[in-house]
């Protein structure tokens, strides 16, 4: 068994008999009463993010898990396919364990989590960054540049993102997946 001294972002570990990866941890040391841990916890199954606080020295299950890199292939029914490249076995995955689906392209890479015990997918992790083609955005007006303004665009995905003025169709633009905010025009 582990303790809460093993704690570090990205751990997956038992919590409520669900499992939970560590987004954020702070080892706290008042200077009256016990130490203790303060974390954020993203329940995988639920993608709920919830905080709790753990006393200096409490035991704490590990999880052990793997990330396996697959390719996107396409989407049916509820579930989104994706193969293995190494033996190109096709795995279903629910359309709940894809944490940004609209941003994700045919032939994307991505990574899945495994509980390595059970040989169980967890949860489907995207790439930081995704490079798509605005497929709608409004035109913008010349000159309206005083202020930092922002229009929504549609990109080939079919994702919804809000993109700088000057903007136009058939531009390609790079979106922070995690957020969905664009970052910037790629050069062709």
């Amino acid at each position: 068994m582990a303790t809460t001294a093993d704690i570090r972002n990205g751990l997956c570990i038992k919590f409520n008999d669900k499992i939970s990866q560590i987004i954020e941890f702070q080892h706290v040391k008042p200077g009256k009463g016990p130490a203790f841990v303060r974390t954020k916890m993203r329940i995988i199954e639920t993608g709920k993010v919830i905080d709790n606080t753990f006393s200096a020295g409490h035991k704490i299950e590990i999880v052990r898990v793997e990330n396996r890199e697959y390719q996107y292939l396409y989407q049916e029914d509820d579930n989104f396919i994706f193969m293995n490249n190494e033996n190109f076995e096709q795995v279903p995955i629910p359309t709940k364990m894809v944490e940004r689906p609209a941003f994700l392209l045919e032939g994307m890479i991505c990574s899945i989590l495994y509980d390595a015990n059970d040989e169980i997918p967890l949860v489907v992790e995207l790439p930081m960054y995704v490079i798509s083609e605005v497929t709608y955005t409004e035109p913008g007006v010349k000159g309206d540049t005083a202020t930092n303004s922002m229009k929504p665009a549609t990109i080939a995905t079919g994702a919804e993102v809000k993109v700088p003025l000057f903007i136009d169709m058939g531009e390609i633009i790079k979106v922070d997946t995690r957020t969905g905010v664009y970052v910037e025009r790629v050069k062709n």
